[in-house]
């Protein structure tokens, strides 16, 4: 199984707007992709850093996902609730409970 954070910092005024984007769009979309197993998403209201990390079967999927233009799709929706730019990493997950 494989993770990807996703980074970025969101206008803290802009919070529930951007969890309704990520509930409503982000996620039924990411739900649409081979190999996708779950989604979740964190967030500090204080610095506005909000964190996406998404489960994957394999890494050709996660892999797929972020190269086939899905992902930055997914970013586009932030559109400017977004104060900096995306960053994200991939990760194997060694152990899940």
């Amino acid at each position: 199984m494989y993770a990807r954070i996703v980074t970025v910092q969101i206008n803290p005024k802009l919070f529930e707007e951007a969890i309704a984007v990520y509930r409503n769009s982000i996620v039924p979309a990411a739900k649409e992709q081979r190999g996708n197993v779950s989604m979740m998403l964190l967030g500090d209201e204080a610095t506005g850093k909000v964190q996406s990390i998404s489960l994957w079967e394999t890494e050709a999927d996660e892999r797929t996902s972020a190269l086939s233009g899905y992902l930055q799709t997914q970013f586009a929706k932030l559109g400017t609730m977004m104060v900096t730019p995306p960053t994200h990493e991939a990760y194997e997950v060694w152990v899940k409970a």
